[in-house]
């Protein structure tokens, strides 16, 4: 229903992160995670994509008021924000913990 929510805000704010520390992305002293991160933006917004468009094809997404079917329903309003605590949030949680799980690990020393 509406569990796309997370990582989109998700994504707002890390595109908002990378602008702003637009001159230590691109420095090769800044952390590694922040040299990064334009690989986690891209990651969620392309999730994000995937998922409005699932939405859309499962008819759980609508052009027309009130846009999302749940809120159609009475107690919608909970079923969706249940959703996004249940599916939304373990989903954009595990996804950045790989992202930074993968960019750890390609920066690890190699040890002779």
């Amino acid at each position: 229903m509406c569990c796309f929510l997370v990582p989109m805000v998700q994504a707002i704010a890390t595109t908002a992160c990378r602008k702003h520390y637009e001159t230590a992305v691109n420095d090769s002293a800044s952390p590694v995670l922040l040299r990064h991160l334009p690989g986690l933006e891209k990651m969620l917004w392309g999730g994000t994509v995937m998922l409005i468009v699932d939405h859309v094809i499962n008819g759980e997404l609508m052009f027309s008021f009130p846009f999302f079917s749940a809120l159609a329903q009475e107690g919608g309003a909970m079923t969706m924000l249940r959703e996004m605590l249940t599916v939304g949030l373990p989903m954009s949680i595990v996804l950045t913990a790989v992202w930074a799980l993968a960019v750890i690990l390609k920066h690890r020393p190699v040890r002779a």
